[in-house]
């Protein structure tokens, strides 16, 4: 949110329905702040439609609506803004109601000296301003990071033209499976990142073992495996992927414990690995390769039914039938328009 007003001055709403404590807030502030206020909180949710500000000062026994409750609208609607409670009681109940609903800044208690509240208020415009500046470093790092994975990814793409656009189809079917199964927003977070640099071990796989037109030694398929490992290898450094690690690192274990690096089986495979093994058979299945003609969806489709219980999770396999047509007509429909 950034500052309008002509001097550039933070914004500040006040709310009181008593004309004279509203006038003497108006009075101790106005020096250092552009003011808005009203004595009803009603009029004031109306005003933030509105009016774009940066703090919210509020007293808390008011008729029309107590300023916990008032805050606690406001959070919900804008929750960048600084929240402060104005309030002559020390009741620790209201304090943390203000606290765990209002998400207050701080609270003022009455009587209150004009400097002190003053320097509170200055106080909670230069939290404001370190949120702020906070939120724009973690969007370019961000963007930073976006834009490493997605080189990442290019390079992949590059090295292997078989598998061009595979780990965003991966990523895509996994997150699908991840919405249907209503998992938390954070989970899919991880999910989207593993996703996306599951296969960033094939960097260390020979080229003239990706691109070989004919079908693989079993000499070659166990450095192909080997993948895995330097996958792990190039992301367990940057703490930040630790979460990730622990996906990639189990994205080709089965179900009946025949996989591999680790061969572990049933649940003891983390479910976001699981969710990624079916969708990057599945692409794989389905997908050209130099050596043989992709197979068609729907023998794709009888082949992971056939593995469930012994390579896949049953109920992931469900979960997969229950998405992949609508998740396919979404793919082709996508391409399609990226090809216009």
């Amino acid at each position: 949110m950034e500052i309008n007003t002509a001097d550039n001055k933070y914004k500040v709403l006040l709310v009181d329905d008593e004309e004279d404590n509203l006038a003497l807030l108006y009075r101790t502030l106005r020096q250092d702040f552009y003011i808005i206020k009203t004595t009803s909180p009603l009029e004031a949710l109306k005003m933030l439609e509105e009016e774009e500000v940066q703090l919210i000062i509020s007293d808390h026994k008011m008729d029309e609506m107590d300023g916990v409750e008032f805050l606690k609208q406001t959070y919900e609607k804008y929750p960048e803004c600084v929240r402060l409670l104005v309030t002559a009681y020390s009741d620790s109940k209201i304090l943390i109601d203000a606290i765990n609903y209002g998400k207050i800044y701080r609270y003022i208690k009455k009587p209150w000296d004009p400097e002190e509240l003053l320097l509170i208020v200055k106080a909670a415009a230069e939290y404001f301003q370190l949120k702020q500046d906070n939120d724009r470093l973690i969007y370019d790092l961000k963007e930073l990071f976006s834009g490493t994975v997605n080189a990442i990814i290019e390079a992949l793409d590059a090295k292997d033209s078989f598998t061009l656009g595979r780990s965003r189809r991966v990523t895509f079917l996994s997150l699908k499976m991840a919405q249907h199964l209503k998992l938390p927003s954070q989970e899919i977070g991880k999910l989207e990142l593993a996703g996306l640099l599951h296969d960033i071990g094939m960097i260390g796989v020979p080229e003239d073992i990706l691109n070989k037109s004919e079908a693989l030694t079993a000499d070659e398929f166990e450095i192909i495996k080997k993948h895995v490992n330097y996958g792990v290898k190039i992301l367990e450094d940057i703490k930040q992927l630790k979460d990730i690690v622990e996906i990639i690192k189990y994205h080709h274990e089965r179900f009946d414990g025949n996989g591999y690096p680790h061969y572990l089986s049933g649940e003891d495979i983390p479910l976001n690995a699981r969710i990624i093994a079916i969708a990057d058979s599945y692409d794989s299945m389905v997908s050209n390769r130099s050596y043989r003609e992709g197979l068609p969806v729907e023998e794709a489709i009888r082949r992971i039914e056939e593995a469930s219980g012994y390579q896949f999770d049953p109920f992931i396999v469900e979960t997969f039938k229950a998405i992949i047509w609508d998740a396919i007509n979404e793919l082709r429909e996508f391409e399609l328009q990226m090809s216009e």
